[in-house]
């Protein structure tokens, strides 16, 4: 910043996103340096690595294929145990086809004389070479240590070693191999290096000659020079008066001699110490501070330990290394006796104020299976700040943006408390209102109760002027509404906070409703206008560098490239996407589909089980990725005919449906799966059942999927061909409107066999038709799985002769029996009881009737009943 002093200050966001902006920063600055040259990253001992500094390690594997780079990574596999933070990173590495692990064994015996002579020089006898390679195994660290012992000893000559040597017994151990190497300097010195161990691996040469007190400067340095010529320690390049050890295991030799109690006291004056030079803003140094004090806890007390792990764990908060920070707030509570898991109540402001800590910290860290357990912690620190009358803190709680967790009660209460604390009109108030949109239709599915907090918010937020807040209540709203299936609410609110957000600068709100804006339109089947956010959502979210929100827009362009059937473009948005954010359910469920479309199975089945062990992590309940996850499922085996695994899309879909809360576009995307699951069984009561509760469903495109396409197939399994024919004209209708090229050759397949199935006049030649139409579509965008649907049904047709209706006029069985009921006298609504149909299908079949037989009306219909032998007594036709 000074060299740049016009720098842009970065956005403020949540702790996910910001860290997403730091990794990407970091991966982005690696790619444009190996533009000028390809680069190898080295890291060495992985093994010492923290879990934050893993994460970065996993999000630049991912984008890997994009750099000329290549990262040789080190570990020490026996530090390595399934509970430390190494082992599921390189689980996750695994994954990555660029990825490759090479065991490195010791080396071999003769090779042991060749490392001995490039070494030191010297050329040893076999007999010595095999006595050392018995006691290291070949391990080169192990080698070098236990030659530059002997040649410490003067045991070692120029070219030749003394062959009295070969009776040494060489050490059993690299830790005696340090130790005994330590031993020939100065007790002195010994003693520096033991106080320079309990600061760290590394140490600044100030505060070492601080902790030290009564040695001179001039004498620490000779010291110092001692290590050094050892090779014990080694300056850090670049940096000044700092050192670290040559390898870990010499600090840990050093600490290992201590005892408790020295220990104990050493790191008491390394605080303190450290207190001393960097006083009231310990700033980078608060986290050496909180592990010092914790190691010091038994001479100096629990004071300190608390102090500095709270600023320590708000630290790593601040700086997105939220696995430390939870580490920190535990310790700190655990410290002061407060339980984690909420069994004691909290007593003072310290305890509250590392609650806060430990449900912030919860929520980034833990992800979505830690959301009740951050929940838990906001309640107990608002829970005090209530209680105490600290209002303000207790607003900051209740408004701290926790991501939804459906069918939970805890974030509604809580914004409910809040706000019977503040003035009704106040711009606190404002802005739990306008959180409270989101938690009651989200988490509660009350959108009658979220619509009133809306206009609220936007009262509060207008007569205050507040541009700010009527932007985040407008797309709050807006997002609340598209999960209702308001769609064309969510569309004029949405771009009313684009335009409020243009006018503020404010790129993450005009993001946010671009998205809902954009959904919302492609849902209606206005392709054209949806797509046009696309790219400005895009560039918006790479600007920002927000994890979340870059997902998310990739998402939604690799479903507008899906819906034309540009499979390269949606390959690179999900690649991009998933690189980003590798268990989004939503980027692997359309992968998934994507690659079952164009017949790429074995890529297909490594999606679905990705997808799997995706939503294994994700507590069920009635949410998106569930029911979504349902429909793409089912669609999948439609488009396979592989029925083996739709037991999946029912054991995604029943926690949906079996829950209370489960909001209107989340349910139906769940009955749309079970609805193509009983037509895929051909399970005629389920298709009946599904069919009542989606009657209200057409015309709308659904994760790619039309609704009219599903609902016609219900129709046909339910036998009502007439029916099915309605919803199959209007799916084509949406489909070609919009240019969703891949859904309108599946609605063209399945219209087909709907055609030859009821047979009427002119229904033939109509499925050749439509046929032929699908045929273009799907060669032409290699839908290879769907192509050999319509060949085989084509080559069906020309082998089998056109079959005669069994009707007069064309008039199908559900038809001949409406009429029957027709001419026994019977309405509407007495033909929809009798045949367990609606009255409005009821209708369409009877217009059918009159347009068959050319009748004017209902008698007529009845003497063309009567004229050709249709009785309302079947049983005397």
């Amino acid at each position: 910043r000074d060299s740049l002093p016009d720098l842009e200050p970065p956005p403020a966001l949540d702790p996910n996103q910001a860290r997403f902006r730091l990794f990407d920063s970091f991966t982005k600055f690696l790619k444009n340096a190996a533009q000028t040259q390809p680069l190898i990253l080295v890291l060495d001992d992985l093994h010492w690595a923290d879990r934050p500094s893993l994460l970065l390690l996993e999000f630049l594997a991912r984008q890997i294929s994009e750099i000329r780079l290549m990262i040789v990574g080190t570990y020490r596999d026996a530090e390595v145990s399934p509970e430390h933070p190494l082992f599921r990173t390189l689980a996750e590495l695994s994954r990555n086809r660029s990825f490759h692990r090479q065991t490195l064994e010791g080396l071999a015996s003769g090779e042991v004389g060749e490392f001995i002579l490039v070494a030191n020089g010297a050329t040893a006898p076999k007999e010595l070479i095999d006595a050392i390679y018995a006691h290291t195994e070949g391990n080169p660290f192990f080698i070098i240590e236990v030659i530059r012992l002997l040649a410490e000893r003067g045991e070692l000559g120029d070219g030749l070693i003394d062959r009295g040597t070969m009776s040494l017994a060489v050490p059993q151990g690299v830790l005696e191999v340090i130790g005994l190497r330590l031993s020939r300097l100065s007790v002195e010195c010994n003693d520096l290096l033991t106080t320079a161990a309990v600061i760290g691996r590394q140490f600044d040469f100030n505060l070492l000659v601080t902790v030290t007190g009564g040695n001179t400067e001039s004498g620490l340095v000779g010291l110092v020079e001692e290590a050094l010529a050892a090779r014990v320690l080694q300056e850090l390049p670049e940096s000044r008066d700092r050192y670290q050890f040559s390898h870990a295991l010499t600090q840990q030799t050093l600490l290992e001699r201590l005892s408790t109690s020295r220990r104990v006291r050493l790191h008491s004056r390394v605080g303190e110490a450290l207190e001393a030079l960097w006083g009231d803003q310990p700033g980078d140094h608060t986290a050496e501070l909180a592990y010092h004090f914790t190691e010091a806890q038994p001479v100096v007390g629990t004071e300190k330990l608390v102090k500095y792990t709270m600023l320590a764990g708000e630290r790593a908060l601040e700086t997105y290394a939220e696995e430390e920070a939870l580490e920190h707030f535990q310790r700190g509570l655990i410290a002061k006796g407060v339980d984690l898991e909420g069994s004691i109540t909290v007593t003072d402001s310290e305890s509250a104020a590392l609650i806060f800590g430990l449900g912030r910290a919860q929520a980034a860290a833990l992800g979505r299976p830690g959301l009740e357990m951050a929940f838990a912690s906001l309640s107990r620190a608002f829970d005090f700040y209530v209680e105490s009358n600290d209002i303000a803190q207790a607003v900051n709680v209740a408004d701290y943006p926790l991501p939804s967790i459906p069918s939970h009660r805890g974030p509604v209460e809580l914004v409910a408390r809040a706000l019977r604390l503040v003035p009704p009109d106040s711009p606190e108030a404002g802005r739990l209102l306008s959180r409270y949109v989101v938690v009651l239709s989200t988490d509660q599915g009350d959108h009658h109760k979220a619509t009133e907090a809306y206009e609220s918010a936007l009262a509060i937020a207008q007569s205050t002027g507040d541009v700010a807040l009527e932007m985040r209540t407008l797309a709050n709203s807006s997002h609340a509404d598209f999960w209702q299936i308001r769609w064309q609410e969510t569309v004029e609110k949405g771009l009313r906070a684009i335009q409020i957000a243009q006018q503020t600068a404010d790129k993450l709100a005009e993001l946010s409703a671009r998205f809902w804006v954009g959904v919302a339109l492609a849902c209606m089947g206005e392709s054209k206008q949806a797509q046009e956010h696309g790219p400005a959502m895009l560039s918006t979210a790479e600007d920002l560098r927000d994890l979340y929100w870059l997902a998310t827009t990739l998402w939604f362009n690799e479903m507008a490239s899906l819906s034309e059937g540009n499979w390269r473009a949606a390959r690179y948005f999900s690649e991009r996407g998933l690189s980003a954010s590798p268990s989004d359910t939503r980027l692997l469920a359309t992968r998934m589909e994507l690659e079952f479309q164009v017949g790429n199975v074995i890529e297909g089945q490594r999606f679905e089980q990705q997808l799997i062990e995706a939503l294994g992590r994700i507590t069920p309940g009635p949410r998106y990725d569930y029911s979504s996850a349902a429909l793409k499922i089912a669609n999948v085996a439609q488009i396979t005919g592989e029925l083996g695994r739709l037991h999946l899309a029912k054991d995604f879909s029943t926690p949906v449906l079996s829950a209370v809360s489960a909001g209107p576009l989340v349910s139906r995307l769940a009955r749309f799966s079970e609805g193509l699951v009983a037509v895929l069984k051909g399970d005629v009561e389920a298709a009946r059942e599904q069919y009542g509760n989606l009657s209200s469903a057409s015309r709308c495109y659904l994760t790619g999927i039309s609704s009219d396409r599903i609902l016609g197939l219900l129709a046909q399994t339910m036998v009502e061909l007439d029916q099915a024919v309605v919803h199959f004209e209007d799916a084509l209708e949406l489909c070609r409107d919009a240019g969703y090229r891949p859904e309108l050759a599946w609605s063209c397949y399945d219209y087909a066999g709907v055609l030859l199935d009821r047979n009427a006049p002119g229904d033939r030649a109509k499925a050749l038709k439509l046929i032929n139409d699908s045929i273009i579509i799907a060669t032409d965008l290699g839908m290879s799985p769907l192509v050999g649907k319509l060949t085989s049904l084509k080559d069906k047709m020309d082998s089998e002769p056109a079959k005669v209706p069994a009707y007069p006029d064309g008039l199908t069985q559900r038809e001949i029996e409406v009429l029957r009921l027709i001419s026994g006298g019977k309405t509407d609504r007495e033909i929809g009881e009798e045949l367990f149909i609606s009255v409005k299908t009821v209708g369409n079949h009877v217009s059918n009737i009159l347009n068959k037989t050319s009748a004017a009306n209902r008698t007529e219909a009845a003497v063309y009943a009567a004229r050709q032998g249709i009785t309302a007594d079947p049983k005397t036709d």
